[in-house]
C-alpha cells in the first residue's frame, strides 16, 4: 500500500523534503512507519522519540494500522482561511477585530490575550521568529480547542483563537485568543486556560534565529493516543 507522509518544522529539514510518498506492507502500523523512518533517515533518530502521528488530521495511537491512501502526519512537539473565530494566517493579527467577534450582548467582558516576539531567549538575544504550521490540522484543533474551554467554562459566551505563519520580527504579534463572558473572572480563568491548551495541542512550530544561528523551539510533546480506535 502506499501513504502520503507530512512532514513539519525539524523533521522537514531533517529529511529535506515536506512531502514523501512511501511503500508499505499491508498491516503496517504507525510503529512500523516510524521504524523505517528511522532506519532510512538516520538524521530522524534523535527526533522521532518524540513525535506523535495524525492521519487525516486526527491523532492515532502508535498501534494504529495504516491504510492504503492514507495521508499521514507527524507531529514534532510543538512551540507552545478557516472561518472568523480560528484562522492561521501570514498577515498581522488585529487584536481589536477579533474581540469585536466574540463580544456578545450578554457578554460584560471579553478578555484578549497578545503572543508577542521578544527579543530574547534563555539568556539569548532573538532577531527574529519563523511559524510554521499543519495548516488544516491547526485550525482543527483551534476548534476543539475552543469547544474544550466552552465545556470547562461555561460561563464564558464565545472564544476565538488567531496564530500567525512565516518570518515574524521582535514586537509583532503571534497570538491571540479572545475570550467573552458575562463576568471578569470567568473570562480571564478561560482565556488562560484555552492559551495554555492551544500550547499544547495545535501543530504550530516555532524557529528562533539569533546572530549567527537558529533552532527549532520544542515545548510540549504532544500525547498520542494509548489504543488504536476498534
Amino acid at each position: 500500500m502506499k501513504v502520503s507522509l507530512l512532514l513539519f518544522a525539524s523533521l522537514r529539514e531533517a529529511v529535506g523534503e515536506r512531502a514523501l510518498s512511501l511503500e508499505l506492507d499491508e498491516g503496517a502500523t504507525v510503529a512500523d512507519l516510524k521504524e523505517r523512518l528511522a532506519r532510512e533517515y538516520p538524521r530522524l533518530g534523535p527526533i522521532l522519540p518524540r513525535v506523535v502521528c495524525a492521519i487525516d488530521d486526527e491523532y492515532v495511537a502508535f498501534e494504529e494500522r495504516l491504510r492504503d491512501g492514507a495521508e499521514v502526519a507527524l507531529i514534532p512537539p510543538v512551540s507552545g482561511g478557516s472561518g472568523d473565530l480560528f484562522r492561521l494566517t501570514r498577515e498581522a493579527l488585529d487584536g481589536q477585530a477579533l474581540a469585536a467577534l466574540v463580544r456578545r450582548d450578554e457578554a460584560g467582558a471579553v478578555a484578549l490575550f497578545y503572543g508577542v516576539v521578544r527579543n530574547h531567549s534563555e539568556g539569548r538575544g532573538v532577531e527574529r521568529l519563523e511559524y510554521e504550521a499543519h495548516e488544516s490540522m491547526a485550525v482543527r484543533k483551534m476548534r476543539e480547542v475552543a469547544e474544550e474551554t466552552k465545556r470547562r467554562f461555561p460561563e464564558i459566551t464565545e472564544v476565538g483563537v488567531w496564530h500567525r505563519v512565516g518570518t515574524l520580527e521582535v514586537g509583532e504579534t503571534s497570538l491571540l485568543v479572545a475570550v467573552s463572558s458575562p463576568h471578569r473572572k470567568e473570562a480571564f480563568e478561560a482565556c488562560h486556560w484555552c492559551v495554555d491548551r492551544v500550547k499544547e495541542v495545535v501543530p504550530v512550530w516555532k524557529k528562533e534565529h539569533w546572530a549567527g544561528g537558529s533552532a527549532w523551539v520544542e515545548g510540549h510533546p504532544i500525547e498520542a493516543p494509548e489504543t488504536a480506535e476498534a
